[in-house]
């Protein structure tokens, strides 16, 4: 960060970025982050993520209108992870969920679909 902590951006450039909710701590979505995604949060207060499938800079909820507003952006101890607290709009999931951890490892389904992804995204 421009005037506080050196961020550890990898050999890859890029930084796991767990996006949390700022009100009831619910874990929403882990992407990655690049300099550039964390400076257009940081200037914006909207979460930026880097998609590494996509190979671009993308703002979360440009597309599907699920938008995150980020509260704070912490770092961890060892600078290499960061934690976008934020207020959700709708989903985080492009599934449809609220989260994107709505499953255990059984492969319960414990999360709450809160839109039709169908509906959102064009195939």
């Amino acid at each position: 960060m421009d005037d506080g902590i050196a961020i550890d951006f990898g050999a890859d450039g890029l930084v796991p970025a767990v996006a949390q909710d700022a009100e009831t701590g619910e874990v929403l979505m882990l992407a990655y982050a690049s300099p550039e995604a964390v400076a257009r949060t940081r200037e914006t207060g909207r979460a930026h993520y880097y998609s590494r499938s996509r190979d671009e800079l993308w703002e979360k909820g440009k597309t599907s209108g699920h938008t995150q507003t980020v509260e704070e952006v912490r770092v961890d101890c060892d600078a290499d992870t960061l934690l976008y607290l934020v207020e959700q709009e709708g989903g985080a999931c492009h599934t449809g969920h609220r989260s994107c951890f709505y499953r255990t490892v059984d492969g319960e389904n414990v999360g709450e679909m809160v839109f039709d992804p169908d509906a959102v995204y064009e195939e």
